[in-house]
């Protein structure tokens, strides 16, 4: 787990500083409750209901910093933009399934993806940063509304509406 000291001198091997605001966006999702993932647009909403004084554009910079060095996962769910987590390492480290009709996204475990992302990534000679499978499936709800014919795009299913806000 990155703390900011590792932060700190991860990025001052590779000529980088830690800014307040790289620090405040690390502290962000190490607060994240499990199971939580965030948009760029999710992360400046926040921050600017807690008064920090980050932009938008700062904070995409950031996200890509943070996924090229490994410190936070870049997750494409079935929404248009990406969302972010802290990439914990294994035993934490899971996988998606995303509802392709209500976006309702369920985390699980799986070792054996993990450990085939790591033997195949030893074979090649490279160093693993981050292993994710995202598997796309439809809710119960959605295909009894007649997915994918039937439903109007603003449709979600119940799931969807009772964990509103709480991705």
């Amino acid at each position: 787990m990155y703390t900011s000291d590792s932060l700190k001198a991860e990025l001052h091997a590779k000529g980088w500083r830690l800014t307040p605001q790289r620090e405040v966006i690390l502290q962000v999702f190490q607060n994240l409750p499990k199971g939580k993932h965030l948009s760029a647009d999710d992360l400046y909403e926040l921050l600017e209901k807690r008064g920090e004084g980050i932009s938008l554009s700062t904070i995409y910079r950031t996200l890509k910093l943070m996924t090229r060095m490994g410190i936070v996962r870049e997750l494409e769910l079935a929404e248009v933009h990406k969302h972010y987590e802290l990439n914990r390492t294994a035993p934490n480290h899971h996988h998606h399934i995303v509802c392709a009709q209500c976006n309702r996204t369920i985390e699980f475990d799986n070792k054996t993806v993990l450990k085939q992302a790591i033997n195949q990534v030893e074979k090649s000679g490279l160093e693993l940063i981050d292993c994710q499978l995202t598997i796309y499936a439809v809710c119960p709800e959605a295909i009894s509304e007649g997915f994918p014919a039937i439903i109007s795009d603003n449709w979600a299913c119940s799931r969807a509406k009772k964990s509103e806000g709480k991705l």
